[in-house]
């Protein structure tokens, strides 16, 4: 008997920002890292030999330690910070595999180090972004079969996967339209009886990471003390925890200066040199830092649709016969890898009239 068949298959989520790694059947991931790869450096960049049988040994030695020598996730962030011999890179970038050999050592650490499976006994889940070229199935699957020996692969797309998600096993509509929001891009996916309508997919150039960068801004601008090499972090840790939308962006403002003590956060930490403590307010920016996606352009000048428009014209860029079905079912948001929650067109389009 066949023991992949017998055994879960691996689920591998990769996404600009973070990976959800875990088997099948499971409520959630097993683990959920960073999509970051830290490499040594210092066994490549080494001076050559003299001598022409020791240069030849110094080269294969320090392509091997190079091999070997890497981290990656939460180990990548700390080993760089501590040592300035490894340099991160993100294999990701806007949704798009851009470094396929970060990719292909990711993937190894994930399941010999992490998941520590062999992947030979398992079938391979994973996902891909929106707008994905063929190419790059094409890299994915002769990875996954040459390097890693897969018995079988499966490539789906995240927003059909975030949808199915979405319904209990007993009502799974598999028609909606997810608003897939992660850290390096938007889309707006209409998904007709479980298969995505390509030619009304819309793109928008706002994601998480945009959010984070605008909360970083707002937060430098009001003269907060925080450390510099920290502020993403904290930027990022306070959009997570404290940030929220609002249906009346005026009422928010007139909220927190009528009642400051109630509405505005206080975040403590300590600086990373120094190791002295700091605190710093978090204010405004709880409800203008996701407001980019209902007023793009207190953000970006060059893009002003908001959200509920973008949704809008994507169903209505779809074939006629779905429209109906699409404006039916509850419209699906994915923020950041998480399904934050579910809305109607009505709904969404409430938001945005101030």
């Amino acid at each position: 008997m066949d023991p992949s068949t017998s055994r879960p298959a691996v689920v591998f989520d990769n996404g600009t920002g973070y990976t959800k790694i875990g088997f099948a059947g499971n409520v959630e991931p097993c683990f959920i890292l960073p999509t970051v790869v830290a490499a040594n450096e210092s066994f490549v960049n080494q001076p050559r030999a003299l001598t022409k049988n020791s240069n030849w040994l110094a080269q294969h030695s320090a392509g091997v330690m190079a091999d070997l020598d890497f981290f990656i996730g939460d180990e990548a962030l700390t080993r760089s910070k501590s040592s300035s011999n490894y340099n991160l890179t993100y294999p990701i970038e806007h949704g798009q595999v851009d470094n396929w050999d970060s990719m292909e050592r990711f993937w190894q650490q994930c399941i010999f180090n992490y998941l520590r499976c062999d992947p030979e006994d398992h079938y391979f889940l994973l996902t891909e972004s929106p707008m994905t070229a063929p190419e790059n199935r094409e890299y994915t699957g002769e990875i996954m079969f040459e390097t890693f020996n897969v018995p079988g692969l499966y490539i789906a797309v995240q927003p059909v996967l975030a949808l199915a998600a979405g319904y209990t096993a007993s009502k799974c509509e598999m028609t909606g339209v997810v608003v897939d929001i992660g850290d390096g891009a938007t889309h707006v996916v209409p998904v007709a009886e479980g298969y995505v309508i390509g030619s009304s997919i819309k793109s928008i150039p706002v994601s998480g990471k945009d959010v984070t960068l605008f909360v970083q801004q707002l937060m430098k601008e009001r003269g907060e003390h925080v450390p510099a090499e920290d502020s993403f972090e904290i930027a990022r840790k306070v959009k997570e925890m404290h940030c929220y939308t609002c249906s009346d962006i005026v009422k928010e403002f007139n909220k927190h200066d009528k009642e400051p003590g109630k509405y505005i956060k206080h975040w403590r930490g300590t600086k990373p040199k120094t190791g002295a403590p700091y605190s710093c307010d978090v204010g405004y920016e709880r409800f203008l830092g996701p407001e980019v996606f209902f007023s793009p352009e207190i953000y970006n000048s060059d893009f002003t649709n908001p959200l509920p428009e973008v949704i809008d014209k994507c169903i209505q860029s779809a074939p006629i016969d779905t429209r109906r079905a699409l404006y039916k079912f509850r419209i699906l948001f994915y923020l950041e890898g998480q399904p934050c929650s579910k809305i109607s067109i009505e709904d969404c389009s409430e938001i945005s009239k101030r």
